[in-house]
């Protein structure tokens, strides 16, 4: 593999939960010179497990704790994708390099995430004003790992300290420095600082990576523009990617129509998970979400219910229809990503709540999605308590829940029988009322006025 050079190059930025594998792959096929990975914190990366998914035909890092998928690459973008860590340890900034370093083709440190989670943790902005560990953290890098080491950083409030800044960054042997034109405080209504840009790759010897540039960005053209306006050695882009990355096409951007089922696909061919998915899609549709097709999209609690929107549910069938037959002959189980799976599609793992849920057949599982804004005498938790005073149950119903992936999973205990729902919600509230109106359709309890 040959060495990743940061010359004269257009990159899909790192960005929290888009940078996933479809996003990466589309970009790459557009055009994108580079694809970063989103923001993976070193204290997650180092309890993962290397595996070899021969049923997707990618390398999947799997969280050992709860069997998740952290990160998921594929031949395909080997030799360009660059591995993003957080971190504010050097000794574990090495670790997750040396984890990933056979799989990727550059390592990144974020030192510029505006972030509270991230600053609080010492990681990301926090760094700026951290010259020492900065040094700590890219020079431990560069002398263990074999692939380039970059890193991204944000303006300080002066030039001159930030030059100084990129120096002492420079000096510790890094392959190129990303910019992003703006401070920690300003956000992306505030104008780019192109000037302040220029002023750092014309002082440094490395590669200048230009970022921040998106509110002027809607063509390739406009990267171009954006590049000789900071004079930097690249471009990176994040939210005009983001919106649509056929921005990376040089014969000019595709209409949202051909994009998104584009987009999909990869998500099918890569089972991406359900919530990071329609999260994306929300995201590349924005003001379209109050479209009839965004609002079938905002109301899908399951991936079928968005690959039916866009004419991909036959496709998707057919691919987990593979993945099953696959996984049967390969006698190997497809990682999950976050979400309840089949299963076909179950890994091995520590057992948690949800994992013995997953793998429990005496647990009564129905899918029924938690649709209409119930009156409060008609709620579920409502409507199945009643029931159990009036049958006298030894106890009332018991609920137990999870977060997964941002969402929540529960189930409910009723005369000793177990009730959980497929879908997953929001919050824990609405988890607790979709178990209970799993419970009472398992139980042909639903009131018409529940069931209509």
């Amino acid at each position: 593999m040959s060495r990743l050079s940061y010359v004269d190059k257009i990159i899909l930025a790192p960005m929290v939960r888009m940078g996933t594998l479809p996003l990466r792959l589309l970009a790459l096929r557009y055009g994108a010179d580079i694809v970063y990975t989103e923001e993976i914190v070193d204290k997650k990366m180092v309890r993962t497990k290397r595996v070899v998914n021969d049923i997707l035909g990618t390398i999947d890092f799997i969280d050992e704790f709860d069997g998740s998928v952290v990160f998921r690459t594929c031949n395909e973008e080997s030799n360009y994708v660059v591995f993003q860590v957080g971190t504010s340890d050097p000794e574990l900034a090495v670790q997750v390099a040396k984890t990933v370093e056979k799989d990727v083709a550059g390592f990144d440190v974020n030192m510029g995430c505006p972030k509270e989670f991230s600053i609080k943790g010492g990681m990301g902005a926090a760094l700026l004003k951290q010259p020492d560990k900065v040094k700590d953290i890219l020079t431990n890098l560069v002398s263990n790992v074999a692939i380039p080491v970059t890193c991204k950083i944000r303006l300080l409030p002066n030039i001159e300290e930030t030059m100084d800044l990129a120096r002492t960054i420079q000096n510790c042997g890094v392959a190129a420095i990303a910019v992003h034109g703006r401070t920690k405080e300003e956000r992306p209504q505030h104008p780019n600082n192109n000037e302040a840009i220029k002023r750092i790759a014309e002082d440094l010897s490395i590669p200048v990576i230009a970022n921040g540039g998106s509110k002027e960005i809607d063509s390739y053209e406009h990267v171009l523009k954006f590049r000789m306006a900071t004079g930097a050695s690249s471009v990176m882009i994040a939210r005009a990617a983001q919106y649509n990355s056929s921005v990376f096409r040089k014969e000019g951007k595709l209409p949202l129509d051909e994009v998104i089922p584009e987009y999909l696909r990869l998500c099918i061919e890569y089972d991406n998970v359900f919530t990071n998915t329609k999260y994306c899609v929300q995201m590349m549709l924005r003001d379209l979400q109050e479209t009839p097709m965004g609002k079938r999209l905002l109301e899908s609690k399951t991936e079928e219910e968005i690959y039916k929107i866009w004419g991909l549910l036959d496709y998707y069938k057919k691919k987990q229809e593979e993945f099953k037959n696959l996984s049967l002959k390969l006698q190997v189980t497809l990682p999950s990503m976050g979400h309840l799976e089949p299963a076909h599609k179950r890994a091995k793992t520590e057992s948690t709540f949800f994992s013995r849920v997953c793998e429990n057949d005496d647990i009564i599982k129905v899918m029924i999605p938690l649709r209409k804004p119930y009156q409060k005498h008609i709620l579920p938790k409502t409507v199945l308590h009643e029931h159990a005073c009036k049958a006298q149950h030894s106890k009332l119903p018991i609920y137990r829940s999870e977060q997964v992936d941002k969402l929540f999973f529960s189930t409910v205990v009723v005369e000793g029988k177990e009730y959980a729902n497929r879908y997953l919600e929001k919050n824990k509230r609405s988890s607790e009322q979709a178990a209970a109106l799993a419970c009472l359709h398992a139980l042909n309890l639903l009131p018409a006025d529940v069931m209509e």
